[in-house]
This record gives structure tokens, C-alpha cells and sequence, in this order.
């Protein structure tokens, strides 16, 4: 390779934009429903979400009195993850709690 050509390569390499983007990220989001007691809610948001008590508490009753409430906000992956894992724990003790996903 001449130098010459080395040269064009870096002034062509200059001209390309490079553009980066961050993957999207994804809410999950806990449903209410008139069946699931709160201390489940309270322990998935826990155990899954890794809230605190106190904000676990504060999301059930949001979750309660607005019909819905965010349990966190992941890459698509691990919010699939954790809502599946919340869906499967909550059915396994007869439990119809529910979970959504929504691109932020």
C-alpha cells in the first residue's frame, strides 16, 4: 500500500458519518386486577423488580388506585425477562396478575 493511497483512505473514512444508537429501552408495566392480593404484588416488585419496601408498597397502592404502574424500565431483552418470570411466579400460585411492555 503507497502512501498516497493510505491517504485517501483516511480523507474517505473522515467522510463517513458514523452514527451510534442506544438500544431502546421498555417499561414494564404491572396491570391491576381485583384478584391479586398486595403482599404478591409487593414480594414480585421485590424479588423481581429489586424495589425496595417502602417503594414496593408505593407502587402497589398506585397500582391499586391508577389501575397501572411502571415496575421498571430495561432493554427489551430483560424486560421480557423479568415480566415472564413475574407472570409464570404470580400463575404457579394461582395468581392473574398481569404485565405489559411499552417501548419508551
Amino acid at each position: 500500500m503507497t502512501d498516497a493511497t493510505f491517504k485517501e483512505d483516511i480523507k474517505l473514512d473522515e467522510k463517513i458519518k458514523k452514527e451510534t444508537q442506544l438500544p431502546k429501552k421498555y417499561k414494564v408495566i404491572v396491570l391491576n386486577d381485583n384478584q391479586t392480593p398486595m403482599e404478591w404484588v409487593i414480594s414480585i416488585l421485590t424479588e423481581i423488580f429489586k424495589h425496595s419496601q417502602a417503594q414496593a408498597e408505593q407502587l402497589t397502592l398506585a397500582i391499586h388506585s391508577e389501575g397501572s404502574a411502571i415496575a421498571g424500565i430495561y432493554s427489551y431483552e430483560i424486560a421480557e425477562q423479568k415480566s415472564v418470570e413475574a407472570t409464570m411466579l404470580s400463575r404457579n400460585n394461582g395468581f392473574p396478575l398481569a404485565f405489559k411492555l411499552e417501548q419508551e
